[in-house]
């Protein structure tokens, strides 16, 4: 509702006031603060201590004393006085209640209001989760040296761990979770990975089998892939992640069978263990290899096909017959 100031009042038109007060007749507050004392423009209030206020519409008078000066002050309000025109209101500004948030530049010009830099992005993986987006994110972190087991396509406590070092690394909140941001900022600093990046480790699906391994008992190892399927008249029992021969000692190709199993196997000629061998070629066997199960890829055979997971070959020994075929193809 309009409020008018009082008749007979003397204060002139042009006069600067302590809230609608001379600075003589002021409270002591704003005093000390003139700066945040109200400005009257054009104004008509009463120069005494106190300042009369008649509300219209109500028909009664309402005595308002040097409080409100001080109220006026602290809240930082603006009085406007009479134009000469007419009475005008009295119009208060109240502060919010919090101080507007801070702008950033988005780059095109124009402003938004910022974001928690992770708090507030989507996650995108977290421990627990599987699938081909892990694999990649744990392929990164390994070039960037953050991981060194996998990629396992796991979110497992090693991936947790080493994205919570990457974050505090870069001034990003460690939670272990890998969101929008995470991401964004660990691509730009990798390359995407090539297929035995993302399975250096192994884990990579087969292709379909060699239609030599459809018929009978077969250990059907695929040279593209890097795979070996065993199967039982066309029916896949079990697969599993196989290295073959480095440059210089390849792995042979063609239709072989089974010809020796050794359980605790040790190579003569390099020395080293071949448990779980079953040989079908000359030296060259099926055999858990540690090397394989240590670096993955990073390394290879001296021909042999070589398996890195030990409870995989174990099963596989055991249902082993010699003489079994062994179809080696790419």
């Amino acid at each position: 509702m309009p409020v008018q100031p009082v008749q007979g009042s003397t204060l002139g038109p042009s006069s600067q006031v302590f809230c609608g007060l001379r600075h003589n007749h002021a409270p002591p507050f704003a005093r000390r603060h003139p700066r945040a004392a109200c400005q009257v423009t054009h104004g008509v209030i009463g120069e005494t201590a106190g300042v009369g206020l008649r509300t219209t519409g109500m028909g009664r008078s309402i005595t308002v004393t040097a409080a409100l000066a001080v109220l006026v002050a602290v809240c930082g309000c603006t009085v406007q006085g009479a134009d000469g025109k007419g009475n005008s209101p009295v119009h208060i500004t109240l502060p919010s209640s919090r101080a507007p948030s801070p702008k950033k530049d988005t780059g095109d010009g124009g402003t938004d209001t910022p974001t928690p830099s992770t708090p507030g992005s989507a996650v995108l993986w977290s421990r627990g989760d599987s699938g081909s987006g892990v694999r990649e994110l744990q392929a990164r972190l390994r070039q960037v040296d953050w991981l060194f087991d996998g990629p396992t396509g796991s979110y497992d406590d090693l991936t947790e761990a080493a994205v919570k070092g990457f974050q505090g690394k870069r001034g990003l909140p460690r939670t272990g979770e890998t969101d929008t941001v995470t991401w964004q900022r660990l691509k730009k600093m990798t390359h995407e990975p090539g297929k035995w990046e993302l399975y250096l480790m192994g884990g990579q699906p087969a292709g379909p089998p060699d239609p030599r391994c459809l018929t009978g008992r077969a250990l059907c190892i695929d040279k593209t892939t890097r795979t070996l399927r065993w199967m039982i008249d066309g029916r896949t029992v079990s697969e599993m992640s196989v290295r073959f021969g480095a440059v210089g000692t390849p792995t042979r190709e063609g239709v072989f069978h089974v010809y020796w199993k050794s359980r605790h196997h040790w190579s003569t000629l390099y020395d080293s263990p071949m448990p779980y061998a079953m040989f079908f070629s000359g030296g060259q066997a099926v055999h858990y290899s540690y090397d394989f199960a240590a670096r993955g890829y990073a390394g290879g055979s001296h021909g042999c096909v070589n398996v890195r997971d030990e409870a995989a070959i174990s099963d596989l020994y055991a249902q082993v017959r010699d003489g079994d075929k062994v179809v080696v193809y790419r």
